[in-house]
């Protein structure tokens, strides 16, 4: 006899799709040059990209959490899991990730940038002299095509220093390649740290996604009253505090609650 399906969860449940990925760690390598390629490049097996679509060197769409999304170039990797993508730390703080979430991948065609404004983290050039533009950004970008969407961070070396830098606006936006021809202004007052880490920390509905899928785990008719007032006390807004409730009721019928 078939298992019957439980339908009070099935809105909770995600339809499997082939570029929904886990989130992998690159391999770390020395040298400048193959840190300053994870701000860009990820990494995924032949055979996914092939039935993705992608050719080695396109540029990719990743949608992460709290909205967030990126773009850097495909590579394929036979050592990589058909079910994992490899990204740096630099990649997975910019879709608000960690390792073992899972990210979608998408094509999307990616203009030459006409210019682009980028500005560095204050903490990360204190002490530091000189050009900025010539030490950090001409090198990083000169070497190769490079990726950029407004509002990520990428992190240089040079000099015998790492500096971050943010990507305020891009022409056209919201990303592009950096080309030759691509002009890149500096002017500005660094960003603070303290405003990137609230940016960092600021809480969204993929907050609250893991106690969504939990609520099965302990939604009966004796304890919905209970889960009701322990999720309240969780959220911090009245408007989460509502959608909560909300999703309460449509995984339990009315007719089985025991007040």
């Amino acid at each position: 006899m078939a298992e019957k399906k439980d339908y009070s969860t099935a809105i909770l449940e995600k339809k499997k799709s082939p570029n929904r990925v886990m989130v992998d760690d690159t391999h770390t390598t020395e040298g400048d040059n193959a840190t300053q390629d994870e701000n860009s490049v990820v990494y995924i097996h032949p055979d996914l990209m092939e039935e993705l679509g992608f050719f080695r060197g396109d540029c990719c769409q990743i949608r992460g959490k709290k909205h967030k999304d990126t773009v850097c170039i495909v590579v394929s990797d036979e050592e990589v899991d058909k079910q994992k993508i490899k990204m740096s730390k630099v990649v997975r703080t910019n879709l608000r990730v960690r390792l073992g979430d899972m990210v979608s991948l998408h094509t999307i065609d990616v203009p030459y940038g006409v210019k682009i404004k980028v500005l560095p983290i204050d903490d990360t050039i204190e002490g530091l002299t000189g050009n900025l533009f010539e030490t950090y950004l001409k090198p990083y970008f000169v070497s190769s095509f490079r990726p950029v969407r407004v509002g990520d961070v990428f992190l240089v070396r040079g000099a015998m220093r790492a500096v971050e830098f943010k990507v305020v606006n891009t022409d056209p936006e919201p990303c592009c390649l950096v080309t030759k021809e691509t002009l890149i202004m500096t002017e500005g007052e660094p960003i603070k740290r303290e405003d990137e880490e609230r940016e960092l920390n600021a809480l969204g509905y993929d907050d609250i996604g893991d106690a969504v899928n939990s609520l099965p785990k302990f939604v009966s008719s004796s304890s919905f009253l209970f889960a009701t007032l322990a999720f309240s006390k969780i959220l911090v807004s009245n408007h989460l505090r509502v959608s909560f409730c909300m999703v309460l009721l449509e995984l339990v019928k009315p007719s089985s609650l025991v007040l």
